[in-house]
């Protein structure tokens, strides 16, 4: 006779799973709390972030003027700017649409606190502040590009 072991279902926090996000969520790793190893989502998180690292040291080493650079560390920026953005998602949602949505099979209920608003609040500065950044230097360098080949037709 063989016995199966029975799994319950587990219970997904909403806490964890907003500070997984504004933490590691450019890894994925909120992405893997909710749905598993399995989540395609969660991989290419990870896979754009691997991807914009070496595209940010290009740009370094390239004083910002590889294209290719530019494309991979795009790649990357989504990644983490998307990983934000979840965060924010996931902590305003309110516990009951979460508890039917996550934890639909399981006895308990989510019961969010002060932890989540400060992901929240800390979510949306950090987000801004990186998204603006990013547009701020992606701009200059169009605008100095736009200065040198000017230059360089009026000689």
């Amino acid at each position: 006779m063989s016995t199966v072991a029975s799994t319950s279902p587990r219970f997904r926090s909403k806490t964890i799973t907003a500070a997984l996000a504004f933490f590691f969520g450019s890894l994925g790793a909120h992405r893997f709390y909710l749905y598993g190893a399995r989540d395609i989502y969660g991989w290419a998180h990870l896979i754009g972030t691997l991807i914009g690292i070496p595209g940010a040291m290009l740009l370094v080493a390239t004083e910002r003027a590889s294209m290719l650079g530019w494309a991979l560390a795009t790649l990357g920026a989504i990644s983490l700017l998307a990983a934000f953005l979840a965060a924010i998602v996931y902590g305003l949602r309110p516990d009951e649409k979460w508890d039917a949505q996550f934890n639909a099979h399981t006895q308990r209920k989510s019961r969010s606190g002060w932890t989540v608003i400060f992901i929240v609040i800390f979510s949306l500065l950090i987000g801004a502040f990186l998204l603006m950044s990013g547009l701020a230097i992606s701009f200059q360098t169009y605008f100095e590009s736009q200065v040198e080949a000017a230059k360089t037709i009026s000689q």
